[in-house]
């Protein structure tokens, strides 16, 4: 074989390996960190499962967007990446989140550049400060991040570790959250209904019976919802207690789900609490018009029977909380969503 002809061969070679090592390296769970962009993207197979991103316009690191299998966006994409037709209500519902609303009487949960200047001080933001690692796998990536949680009086209350679990099992797509605050000073998550885990879902999973209204936070701070419910609205809570639709808000269980529809495809949302958590089992802080939440430090303010729930933490001491979320490309039945309980309760031992 001439010369010429043995080079072209080897570099068609080298290219084909190269594009078959530049595919099998998309294979499975990848996590890439990106800080100049101030994100880390996550990918299952070489299609985006969700980034986690810091952007300077919000007060807090978020999960955005949470896509399922096949493409299926589960997030309201306002205000980071705004979609036609969507509410634009509560600029601080952005992805999945974790904060509370009276942390030693700061606001961490309504902050957003909407608050007026003249309140900015009764609010507390959370600044991302660091990766600690990332792991990348065939069936599971890991991403572990610090953060600092700041009053609006400029002092730091918590160090926050948060450890994301990311993994895929039959076509549902997995997410395991486990944070760890550490108390800077003594800590009261004083009984409020703004927290903890988060979710601002997508207009189709909103309720198709939701009447709006106006919601008012703990500071008597009011946000008006539009009472026109969203096209296409299809979303349906069920508690494990069996709390359906609009019945799941203020009532408490080991896990909520909302399941909907959109062109055809259904798509159910799962959030499973720890027994290991405080406040266990959570309340549900789930509204008609898109909030999905899970608040284990509400009580009274959910129930006016019983106790306020003023949890603390000394100076020096920590507490973590596990949340598993789930994404699945279909319905669920409650006997599915127990058995994930029962094995997410001694996952993280």
């Amino acid at each position: 074989m001439p010369a010429r002809n043995s080079v072209f061969v080897l570099c068609l070679f080298l290219a084909f390996s190269g594009a078959i090592l530049a595919k099998q390296s998309e294979k499975g769970v990848q996590v890439t960190p990106n800080e100049a962009q101030r994100r880390v993207d996550i990918t299952i197979d070489g299609q985006p499962f969700t980034s986690y991103v810091w952007p300077t316009s919000l007060k807090k690191p978020v999960l955005f967007p949470l896509i399922a299998s096949g493409g299926i966006e589960v997030t309201r994409g306002y205000p980071l990446n705004p979609h036609a037709g969507e509410r634009v209500d509560h600029p601080h519902h952005a992805g999945m989140w974790f904060n509370y609303g009276n942390v030693n009487g700061f606001d961490f949960w309504n902050n957003s550049d909407a608050i007026k200047p003249e309140n900015r001080g009764k609010m507390g933001s959370i600044y991302q400060e660091k990766i600690l690692s990332t792991k990348s796998g065939r069936d599971r990536g890991e991403l572990v991040v610090q953060s600092v949680w700041v009053a609006g009086s400029g002092e730091k209350l918590l160090d926050d570790t948060t450890r994301y679990i990311f993994s895929t099992q039959g076509g549902a797509r997995v997410i395991d959250q486990i944070t760890t605050l550490n108390a800077l000073d003594h800590i009261v998550f004083n009984d409020d209904k703004e927290g903890l885990l988060g979710i601002r879902v997508a207009s189709w999973l909103e309720s198709p019976t939701e009447k709006g209204g106006v919601f008012t936070d703990a500071s008597g701070n009011p946000t008006k919802v539009a009472n026109a419910g969203s096209p296409g609205a299809s979303g349906i809570y069920l508690t494990s207690e069996g709390k359906r639709g609009d019945q799941a808000w203020g009532t408490h269980g080991r896990w909520c789900t909302l399941t909907g529809s959109k062109d055809d495809k259904t798509v159910t949302i799962a959030i499973i609490d720890n027994p290991d958590n405080p406040g266990y089992p959570t309340y549900w802080h789930a509204r008609g018009y898109g909030l999905f939440a899970a608040n284990p430090l509400g009580r009274k303010i959910f129930d006016p029977t019983q106790t306020t729930f003023d949890y603390s933490i000394d100076k020096g001491q920590s507490v973590t909380f596990r949340y598993r979320v789930i994404l699945y490309p279909r319905t669920v039945t409650p006997d599915e969503i127990n058995r994930e309980a029962d094995s997410f309760a001694t996952a993280y031992h």
